[in-house]
């Protein structure tokens, strides 16, 4: 088996964990889904040779880890320079900055106290991935970051956009 059908493979288990992740309105079991999925992105971008993409999913582990103790803004502007950190000693080019473009958004949404935000700043930072993806050339990993907006966009409409009669009719 290749690296990069193993890759596509191991993208498709963690495809499971974004699904399920917005599913939930409890901020800590969307960001226990999240910290199984990074592991996995982070296995797929080693295998592709994606180094910078690899480390700032690694960091996004410890990263989600340290979000279930504390909000504290503190972490957000340690977790930023920590990706930038990482973007530095692997940068290949642009993807590296696309990829750490993402990273930055999620340090913001792994920090927010209340799910909506962290919702709005996921949004950002898939709005990255997808790009960084499909330029990479990995369409199992476009496929995941769809799912996971859609299904970021599915949960955000049903507990920020619905109306509340539309809620109690459902």
């Amino acid at each position: 088996m290749t690296a990069f059908l193993l890759s596509q493979i191991i993208i498709g288990f963690a495809a499971f964990f974004d699904l399920l992740s917005f599913q939930f309105k409890e901020r800590k079991k969307i960001i226990i889904c999240f910290v199984f999925a990074v592991i996995l992105i982070a296995i797929h971008f080693a295998l592709l040779e994606q180094w910078t993409a690899a480390g700032l999913m690694a960091l996004a582990a410890v990263r989600y880890i340290t979000s279930l103790f504390t909000t504290s803004r503190q972490m957000v502007v340690l977790f930023s320079i920590s990706s930038l950190v990482v973007t530095y000693f692997t940068y290949a080019g642009f993807i590296s900055l696309i990829s750490c473009a993402a990273s930055l958004f999620q340090n913001g949404a792994a920090f927010s106290k209340e799910d909506k935000r962290l919702r709005q700043f996921m949004i950002l930072a898939t709005s990255c991935w997808i790009v960084h993806n499909i330029i990479i050339g990995s369409p199992t990993a476009v496929l995941l970051e769809l799912l996971f907006i859609t299904s970021n966009f599915v949960g955000y409409y049903r507990y920020y956009v619905k109306t509340p009669k539309e809620v109690a009719e459902a």
